[in-house]
């Protein structure tokens, strides 16, 4: 996919409310997930929804605004439910535990998601990729800032970095999806299922919190 400097976006994303633009995006997404890539034309999409390629340029001003778009339509969910798990009265272990659920989970849903970051951020504008750090990277770093933060203050995590922390779950949920087709080819390793799905959420919970865990002898010093 060859890079495209000179492409702009719209600076303002359409309101899901508009039906239109709404179905514009279910049928880039539902495109995607059918043919396992983002390599989809403004014809193909106008035809799978029903509405004239023209209308792209009025919602979306082109087809990477229409890309942006539906990347932050599929993020919104789990970036939304930040807040709201961070307030949650539990132990920031359990809260960890939901956090890397709801990625996977995520990048599940949407098998096409990882593809859509890499581009908008390396392949597209510069307008684009300040779009995606600012609804997408920025909070879910933030976020992951504060609850690691929040956990070292309860005596349950070790201190870590948050950059490479998010490094490592976010580039290990990127690779699951990502690298899957060169294992396939390779060793014919079978396609991402809900059963792998659900199989790496474990194994994701186990490798990063056996890793950041306090140890009791850690625990008694800070406590």
């Amino acid at each position: 996919m060859a890079p495209h400097p000179n492409t702009s976006v719209a600076t303002k994303l359409p309101s899901p409310r508009n039906s239109t633009a709404e179905r514009l995006l279910v049928a880039a997404s539902e495109l995607m997930i059918e043919r396992n890539s983002i390599e989809v034309s403004l014809s193909d999409i106008a035809q799978k929804s029903g509405i004239n390629s023209a209308l792209v340029k009025y919602h979306f001003g082109n087809k990477d605004g229409l890309l942006l778009a539906l990347l932050a339509r599929d993020a919104a969910t789990e970036v939304t439910h930040l807040e709201y798990l961070l307030a949650q009265p539990i132990t920031p272990t359990a809260k960890l535990k939901l956090h890397i659920a709801g990625i996977i989970k995520a990048y599940f849903q949407f098998p096409y998601m990882n593809r859509l970051i890499h581009y908008l951020l390396h392949e597209s504008s510069t307008e684009a990729a300040d779009e995606v750090s600012k609804f997408f990277v920025g909070p879910l770093l933030d976020f992951q800032r504060r609850l690691l933060a929040e956990g070292v203050a309860a005596g349950e995590f070790r201190k870590l970095d948050p950059v490479l922390f998010y490094t490592s779950l976010i580039g290990a949920c990127d690779h699951l999806f990502f690298g899957r087709h060169a294992m396939t080819r390779a060793t014919g390793v079978g396609p991402v299922t809900d059963k792998v799905c659900r199989d790496y959420i474990a194994h994701m919970e186990a490798l990063l919190l056996g890793g950041m865990l306090a140890t009791n002898k850690e625990k008694a010093i800070a406590g």
